[in-house]
């Protein structure tokens, strides 16, 4: 009889997570011989590397980002709003890197221009909202949309605080939502969840949501055959899902960096009790968010922990011992977790070690990675961190150098990826991305 859930291990858990997630669709094939090979042997070498064995040789991750579109003679602009034209070219891109890769991934971080201008979403600018048509990305407008006099009111009710007071704040689609009720008079009443839609502000909000909506899944449709092409072509695809460290739930949406960093000193305990409260919330829907979607990993870019934003006292109060929460949370139920740590992160790592062996993973963008190696290597896999700027303007010479250093420092024992810092989308050369793989294969084999 099999065991129930409650009265597995965390290692039962993700052992069941990890085939329920890589299960192959009924009816699959793979496109050939090579392709079930390459499929076995990238999913074996990535579990391995993420519980810190030693694999065949070093798993690559290629910084490509929305490289691409640019492939292809496109733009970011093109990938917001045609969704054929982003999809033909991340196809072409993976035939023609086929053998350079181990992991890829499509268009799907490329948000849908369409939905981002009907739902007028104010904490983004885009290619052709609020940024040139040639602009490489979309930018976070970060502001402080609450005032630190509203963390009470967020306190009291925080889904009833996102619904009619943040959300019609940073999207002007959701304007009308400031009229509703609070959400919690909506029971026992028969006519009251009516009242708020005699309101034409609430009727049109309404339906800019449902044209949102109705435009997603027209991408969607678009994005869903490739999925399954690269997973025929032998490219693993574990399912997973994204967070945010509790304190960056609350200094990039609530208050902003310069709201929050006068916050840790004027109202310190506020601050604190209003991060706790969003790691509590987090942890259950993230929780039940892999549930239903059999998830076997979560991801976290970690905005706000770098040693450069909060001293290492104010890291130790306010941002780490959510993060550790929230993360130990996640190990208990058999999730794998996986930690950007964007910036400089050297002064951290001796807190970023304390977590069972095999269960974490840190991608480092600026971090001296012999040292993370040293500190936490022994018990988290760590990836990184070929600079993007090498990758966009150096030679292939100078990124297969590069490669080759981390892997002499990071790949001893196993538990290491060699991957970029960050995405290197504008690289002139495309060949600095084959280099990735030539130096796995050369230096990377244990």
């Amino acid at each position: 009889m099999d065991k129930e859930w409650s009265q597995m291990t965390k290692e039962e858990k993700r052992e069941l997570r990890i085939k329920e997630s890589t299960k192959l669709p009924p009816g699959f094939k793979f496109i050939n011989a090579k392709a079930e090979k390459f499929y076995h042997a990238r999913l074996d070498r990535e579990l391995k590397a993420a519980m810190c064995q030693i694999p065949d040789r070093v798993p690559v991750s290629v910084p490509i980002g929305a490289y691409p579109m640019y492939y292809s003679g496109l733009n970011y602009y093109t990938g917001m709003y045609d969704y054929k034209a982003a999809r033909e070219a991340y196809t072409k891109f993976m035939w023609d890197f086929y053998d350079d890769m181990d992991s890829y991934g499509g268009p799907g971080m490329i948000f849908s221009g369409r939905v981002l201008d009907i739902l007028d979403y104010k904490q983004y600018s885009w290619p052709g909202h609020g940024l040139g048509k040639n602009a490489t990305t979309h930018q976070f407008n970060e502001k402080q949309y609450i005032s630190a006099a509203e963390y009470d009111v967020f306190l009291e009710n925080p889904a009833d605080f996102f619904f009619r007071v943040l959300t019609p704040r940073t999207i002007g689609a959701a304007d009308g939502w400031q009229y509703f009720p609070h959400l919690t008079n909506l029971n026992g009443m028969p006519m009251l969840p009516a009242y708020p839609f005699a309101r034409a502000e609430v009727r049109e909000s309404f339906k800019k949501f449902i044209a949102a909506g109705e435009e997603l899944e027209k991408q969607m449709k678009e994005y869903m055959p490739f999925s399954m092409e690269c997973l025929a072509a032998g490219f693993p695809a574990m399912r997973g899902g994204m967070a945010s460290a509790p304190f960056d739930l609350v200094a990039d949406n609530l208050r902003g960096t310069a709201g929050v960093a006068i916050d840790m000193y004027r109202c310190p305990d506020k601050l604190l009790e209003a991060v706790n409260v969003s790691a509590e919330i987090h942890i259950k829907r993230t929780l039940e968010s892999l549930k239903n979607s059999k998830g076997v990993s979560v991801s976290f870019p970690l905005h706000k922990g770098d040693d450069k934003f909060m001293s290492r006292k104010q890291f130790e109060k306010f941002y780490w011992p959510s993060l550790k929460k929230m993360c130990d949370a996640l190990i208990a139920d058999g999730i794998m977790v996986n930690l950007f740590a964007e910036g400089t992160h050297n002064d951290r790592l001796d807190y970023y070690n304390d977590f069972p062996k095999g269960w974490v993973t840190y991608m480092f963008d600026r971090t001296d990675m012999a040292k993370a190696k040293k500190a936490v290597g022994d018990k988290c896999c760590i990836t990184g961190n070929v600079p993007a700027s090498l990758v966009i303007t150096g030679t292939p010479k100078q990124v297969k150098e590069s490669c080759r250093k981390l892997i002499e420092d990071c790949a001893p024992g196993g538990g290491y990826v060699l991957a970029g810092g960050c995405s290197a989308t504008e690289a002139k050369n495309p060949e600095n991305f084959r280099m990735f793989m030539e130096a796995a294969v050369e230096y990377g084999t244990y």
